[in-house]
């Protein structure tokens, strides 16, 4: 049942009433706090038109509705996935999405763990973020990290870029030619941490193929590459000997380990695509 609070909110959406407030915003991200002096009963528009962003609420009170869409827009962005990271500390607000004067809520107040990743459909709605009930807003503040991706729905952005399932060789073949990072390396060690619920993965690289951020790092004279990638826990990643194929995705400013065969599979899966005239790419396996 809504708050009766809530229910004057969406009859104010509704009325398009706007708040006044005082923030800092550019296309991807939005930082401020509405300072109208009914502002407990006022609500906030936010619109940030990027892939990718973050929205900081300085002391909540009232309610922020964000819409968030792509800086390119076609009629392929209503099948895009939207998913939001609250900070460690994010704090005051609960989370809905809005459509149509309805509400159903995404994240409560308090209610997350840490690093955890909540996604929904586009076409789901906006974002409804409603300040709750203060004694003292002074050290409140609720924020998090967005990104639209092209990928289905789930409660958990992590589980959908890095399956713990092995992947098929159409996958591999694929996964090599447009994962956002593919190198091929050797594990230098794995740590587990159980609060966060996921795995780092130490690698160093012998051949770089590509890397959409700088995830791999020249260490010192050394002709390697050094890095991490992150993966789910229950995954159950070990240390293993060997040259591996690493393949994923960037998130939230974080490498996501996707495919990662043996390399000396890789080879003998690429041979065969090569050799039917179905590899996707072209890859130097030697």
């Amino acid at each position: 049942m809504l708050t009766p609070f809530l229910t004057d909110l969406i009859a104010v959406l509704l009325l398009c009433r706007v708040a006044a407030s005082q923030y800092s915003s550019d296309q991807c991200s939005w930082r401020g706090r509405l300072t109208h002096e009914s502002h407990t009963r006022d609500v906030e528009q936010v619109y940030l038109r990027c892939s990718e962003g973050n929205l900081e609420w300085l002391y909540p009170t009232g309610a922020l509705i964000v819409n968030l869409r792509p800086n390119t827009l076609t009629a392929a962005y209503k099948y895009l996935t939207v998913c939001i990271k609250p900070l460690k500390d994010s704090k005051g607000a609960n989370i809905y999405l809005e459509k149509s004067g309805d509400l159903k809520l995404l994240i409560r107040e308090q209610d997350h763990s840490p690093n955890q990743v909540y996604c929904y459909g586009m076409d789901e709605g906006s974002l409804f973020i409603e300040a709750t009930l203060q004694q003292d807003i002074s050290r409140k503040i609720t924020a998090f990290q967005y990104e639209l991706v092209n990928q289905r729905p789930g409660s958990d952005l992590h589980t959908l870029s890095a399956p713990c399932r092995p992947c098929s060789d159409t996958e591999i073949l694929l996964a090599v030619c447009t994962s956002d990072f593919a190198a091929r390396g050797t594990i230098r060690g794995v740590t587990h941490d159980s609060e966060l619920r996921e795995s780092t993965i130490g690698v160093s690289v012998s051949k770089l193929y590509r890397q959409k951020s700088k995830i791999f790092r020249t260490a010192g004279k050394s002709r390697r590459w050094l890095g991490q990638i992150r993966t789910p826990l229950e995954c159950g990643v070990n240390p293993g000997n060997g040259d591996f194929l690493f393949t994923g995705s960037m998130h939230f400013g974080e490498a996501r380990l996707g495919c990662a065969p043996r390399f000396k599979d890789f080879q003998k899966i690429y041979k065969e695509a090569r050799d039917k005239g179905q590899n996707p790419c072209e890859i130097e396996t030697d």
